[in-house]
């Protein structure tokens, strides 16, 4: 096939199923392959293309190098009340975050709150990810992940901390409230992103490898992402890097190692969930009707000038994953491009997925 002719709009369903399939061509266990699969999917329908799809090259790239273990049984090493920790073994970040969602929703129906680490992980996609399945069960979950070092600290120039993301999900009568983001002003992912696209990124994202604000992608990557809201973006980094890494025993600050530059050692990442059984509190459906209550309120305010809505964590990621689900998952050609090189070399035909 020409390079001309490779698809770019693909149906989500198809696309995972593609993904799935590519992972199990590669020695990924149908289980493992379909969470895999799925988190990727998932971030490219709520717009997070920088954790999406895009993402599959490497997570092949680092199986193939043995960087990953697909076969490792992921399991609760110790388990006190209400925590727990999980050992990753080195299993994909998907599988293992999979696992020790399911251990702090148990541990929550139980005692009302489950808090659970997890270490010796690799990366595990969104944090939304995993919010909305606590949501879909009726449960409040905090999701936090600690990453390799692409950010200073403030006041520094070389990076230390990780973009290191945390997310918050509880269930609504509508839209579920998912705040899912970066402690930098934005993630990594979106300047490789722009770097791939050959776009320039806003100033303030930034700093090169001298410490000077950029606008150019490819400098950016070889400098520094900013925190979000200067030293207090550096704080809450900081705070989910302890939890994560150094409360779990998987790496902290520049132990957690780079999946794209390390290629000796596994990442080492670390997460934390913590679960709320919202019933312990109020009835689940009293619940959901006091944020609707909460939410229909905060949209009623006086908007600014210009403003046609205000709208509330979750509901543009929430609306773009409707509509893509009905118009299709557009990919940049280079991505899709990749991924149809891919599809050649485990034989699994992604024009099927196409729209």
């Amino acid at each position: 096939m020409s390079s001309l002719n490779v698809p770019t709009i693909f149906d989500a369903s198809r696309l995972e199923l593609f993904c799935r399939h590519v992972f199990e061509r590669a020695g990924v266990p149908h289980e493992a392959a379909v969470m895999v699969a799925e988190s990727l999917v998932q971030a490219d329908l709520r717009g997070v293309d920088s954790h999406g799809v895009v993402r599959t090259q490497i997570y092949l790239e680092r199986l193939e190098k043995g960087m990953v273990n697909p076969l490792a049984n992921v399991e609760v090493v110790s388990r006190f009340g209400a925590t727990a920790l999980v050992d990753g073994n080195n299993q994909y970040g998907a599988v293992a975050g999979n696992h020790a969602l399911r251990t702090s929703l148990d541990i929550a129906r139980d005692l009302g709150a489950g808090i659970v680490g997890v270490k010796n992980s690799n990366h595990f996609g969104t944090c939304a990810y995993y919010a909305l399945k606590a949501i879909q069960q009726g449960f409040a979950l905090m999701v936090m992940s600690n990453a390799s070092q692409t950010m200073p600290p403030t006041g520094g120039v070389r990076p230390f901390l990780g973009t290191n993301p945390l997310a918050v999900g509880v269930p609504t009568g509508d839209v579920p409230f998912i705040l899912d983001m970066a402690t930098s002003v934005v993630s990594r992912g979106k300047i490789i992103v722009a770097a791939q696209k050959g776009e320039r990124i806003p100033l303030g994202w930034a700093v090169d490898k001298g410490g000077n604000p950029t606008t150019d992608a490819e400098a950016a990557l070889e400098g520094s992402v900013l925190p979000l809201g200067g030293a207090k973006g550096y704080g809450i980094s900081m705070f989910i890097d302890i939890l994560s890494g150094v409360l779990t025993g998987a790496g902290f600050g520049k132990y957690v190692n780079n999946m794209y530059e390390n290629w000796v050692d596994a990442q080492n990442v670390g997460h934390i969930f913590i679960a709320i059984d919202i019933s312990r509190f109020i009835s689940l459906e009293q619940f959901k009707s006091r944020m609707d209550q909460y939410i229909a309120e905060i949209k009623a305010e006086p908007r600014a000038e210009g403003i046609d809505e205000i709208l509330v964590p979750g509901e543009i990621e929430q609306r773009l994953t409707e509509s893509k689900r009905k118009t299709g998952i557009t990919l940049p050609f280079k991505v899709a491009a990749e991924l149809h090189a891919i599809g050649k070399k485990y034989e699994v035909d992604l024009d099927a997925a196409a729209l």
